[in-house]
């Protein structure tokens, strides 16, 4: 009975048996100490295999990016290096060291702050400490120090502050091509220039996706650029400013058959390995940026206009008697003959009268569509950002196109116009300018027929005619059969023409029977000077500078001289009954 009732007792609640656990576990009786040394030590040893375990995991698990990291890896981007036609190099990444911070880990900021202005001259001691003091896990100190501030920083050894090797952009040919090139910022981010064109190509969309491209896995960019050509134009056009004190001054040389820029430069110019240069508005590139009145180069699409309709022939004849008035406008020739002149002798003398009767031959619209076509009404758009949109006439009318025929009234980018005379030469294909190699194939796969070849030819004979015996005789370069035509526009000065401050340009193609090569050159407010009697005209200045350009860039670009000339220079002409375009010219102004 006792023992059935002992069996059917109930058992204590669980709150007792805690309590009863608790009691022994703390109990300071002996009996219970070696259970207590056997529960902490199995304790202890489940606390360090969790510990062990969580650190082969930390082994094995990759990095988590902190802002370090994170910063190496945006650094780490590289820019493809750019070459010249030749392969020579025109840019290129070189790497550098970078001090930067971590702020949270920084002890003490005043300390830091002092130590890092000490070996770091040109820190703002106050612009540190708050960055320093900020809550930013990552933050620059200074960026491309030298190897002595590197190790000077090196051995401070301040915990929180460290040195990171990044790239940076450098151009070893300094402002050669530099309008070309353009600049990459300290971020090696491209600006302007090429640069700027390879980070639109999506360059810029890699980086920003996270990929760190090494420059080995970037195809070097080709440009058209010769640096040889580009640095003989440079220095001969640098003479040529100086010389002629000239404001400014810029010069080009364009492939006509297949679009490609051979050489570019734009004086005053900057180094891009000094970017800050750069900023400053005369350091523009005037061949791109800048849009001017042409002057007299401008005949050369007038003419070719009037040849190409069939209205007028190298036989014409135009009235060049007097002025030419217009309301209470007057237009004049400089070199004024007084009398009719054959069409080869307007171009010869340059004649504004002769070339605005036939402008105005042709009608204002007509006029208009010629030029449209021709890409004279338009931006001109290249692989460079930087272009301008010209500056057209609001309300073209009569005298509008009277005064365009001679490039007065329209202003352009000069190789926007380089573009629409290299038509008239290469056998009437407009191409549009390019900075990137290619082939006569490529560039004529999307090329336009804007002149017949007839028209074509004839233009190249009547620059090759002025060279002998007209405006363009300082360019005429023994052996290289080099035509040409100058262009003199007077600058507008307060909502006026003003005599004094004039804009030149000289374009030379060369050579003239089989055209390879355009060039041209512009002279901004150059002087006259004893020597040239006190004339600026662009005879005078911009063409003297091309002649030495051609003559300097001639063997290296490989145009072999020739000392006999050819025999049959134009034979589309022959064909058409113009003899005398096949033999030299004799006498003053045309035959």
């Amino acid at each position: 009975m006792t023992q059935t009732m002992r069996d059917t007792q109930p058992s204590p609640p669980p709150s007792g048996k805690i309590r009863a656990f608790l009691r022994a576990l703390f109990s300071t009786s002996l009996a219970l100490s070696a259970s207590r040394m056997r529960l902490a030590a199995l304790g202890f040893l489940v606390l360090y295999a969790v510990i062990s375990i969580k650190l082969v995991y930390l082994g094995f698990k990759p990095e988590a990016a902190t802002s370090r990291r994170a910063a190496a890896e945006a650094v780490a981007a590289s820019r493809p290096d750019i070459i010249d036609r030749n392969g020579e190099a025109l840019a290129s990444d070189v790497k550098v060291m970078s001090v930067f911070a971590e702020p949270r880990r920084i002890i003490d900021k005043d300390e830091a702050t002092e130590l890092l202005t000490a070996v770091l001259p040109g820190l703002d001691a106050r612009e540190l400490r708050e960055r320093l003091g900020s809550k930013k896990g990552f933050v620059w100190v200074k960026r491309e120090v030298t190897s002595h501030q590197r190790d000077e920083v090196f051995h401070l050894g301040l915990p929180g502050v460290g040195l990171i090797a990044e790239n940076k952009r450098v151009y070893p040919n300094g402002p050669i091509g530099a309008h070309v090139l353009g600049f990459a910022n300290v971020d090696n981010q491209g600006i302007a220039g090429i640069e700027k064109y390879i980070d639109g190509q999506g360059l810029a969309d890699l980086h920003g996706a996270g990929f760190g491209v090494t420059p080995e896995e970037l195809k070097p960019v080709s440009l058209s650029l010769d640096i040889r050509a580009t640095h003989a134009l440079r220095d001969e056009l640098e003479k040529g400013v100086v010389h002629f004190k000239a404001k400014a001054g810029a010069a080009a040389i364009l492939d006509v058959n297949t679009g490609e820029v051979i050489a570019l430069a734009s004086l005053p110019d900057y180094d891009p390995n000094k970017p800050t240069e750069a900023l400053d508005p005369i350091h523009i590139n005037r061949m791109s940026v800048g849009v001017y009145e042409m002057g007299s180069t401008f005949k050369a699409l007038t003419i070719a206009m009037a040849l190409d309709s069939g209205k007028v022939n190298l036989n014409s004849r135009l009235d060049a008697r007097g002025v030419l008035s217009f309301g209470r406008f007057k237009i004049h020739d400089y070199h004024a003959q007084n009398r009719a002149l054959t069409l080869p002798e307007v171009f010869t003398y340059s004649s504004n009268v002769g070339t605005a009767r036939m402008a105005m031959g042709q009608g204002v619209e007509r006029h208009k569509a010629f030029l449209r076509k021709m890409g004279q009404l338009t931006r001109m758009r290249t692989e460079l950002p930087e272009s301008a949109e010209p500056i057209v006439p609001k309300n073209w009318g009569e005298l509008n196109t009277m005064t365009i025929a001679f490039g007065h009234g329209l202003a352009v980018a000069p190789l926007q116009a380089m573009m629409a005379v290299g038509a008239l030469m290469n056998g009437g294909y407009l191409i549009t300018p390019t900075f990137i190699k290619r082939s006569e194939e490529e560039a004529k796969a999307g090329a336009e027929r804007v002149v017949k070849p007839e028209t074509s030819e004839a233009m190249r004979y009547l620059m090759r005619l002025n060279a002998e015996i007209g405006t363009a005789r300082r360019v005429n370069v023994a052996g290289y059969y080099v035509g040409g035509k100058t262009g003199t526009a007077e600058k507008v000065v307060n909502g006026h023409y003003s005599k004094n401050r004039l804009f030149n340009t000289f374009m030379a193609v060369a050579p003239s029977d089989k055209p390879k090569y355009l060039f041209l050159t512009i002279m901004d407010e150059p002087q006259g000077l004893p020597e040239t009697g006190g004339y600026a005209t662009a005879a005078y200045n911009a063409g003297h500078v091309t002649g030495e350009i051609i003559e300097r860039v001639g063997p290296i670009l490989g145009l072999a001289p020739r000392f006999e000339p050819p025999h049959q220079p134009f034979p589309l002409l022959a064909k058409l009954g113009y003899g005398y375009a096949n033999v030299p010219a004799r006498g003053g102004g045309g035959h």
